[in-house]
């Protein structure tokens, strides 16, 4: 089973979703506030198992409606995703993958991973 590993940031508090491995999966924004952040967490854990999979990087790809990952192509041309929940907010996004696979594998992790415990690092 994965973990949300919460940590302070410079300008905030952010987490990160990690898989059983221990790889990081998903990363959220930098939240203000650690309530803000669980919110973010809980969002991941309501929206992701349900999230349809929107494949921008095919041409003429199928809109989807929230909550949805968007995959889609960076400027050095790995593959990321995004998790996106029912009001359209980015509340996760991928590390860069070099392979199509690599980043469907990745979202199946978030969907797999989204119900896991919630462990604040210290400081």
């Amino acid at each position: 089973m994965g973990k949300y590993l919460i940590k302070k940031t410079k300008t905030g508090i952010k987490f990160d979703l990690k898989a059983g491995n221990g790889e990081v999966i998903a990363t959220s924004e930098v939240y203000t506030t650690e309530k803000a952040c669980r919110a973010g967490i809980a969002s991941v854990q309501r929206n992701a198992p349900e999230a349809a999979v929107e494949n921008q990087t095919v041409e003429g790809f199928a809109k989807e409606k929230h909550p949805k990952f968007e995959v889609y192509t960076d400027k050095a041309g790995e593959f990321r995703f995004r998790l996106k929940a029912t009001n359209g907010q980015i509340i996760a996004v991928s590390e860069g993958y070099k392979a199509i696979s690599g980043c469907m594998n990745g979202i199946e992790s978030v969907k797999k991973n989204a119900d896991s415990e919630i462990i604040m690092q210290d400081a």
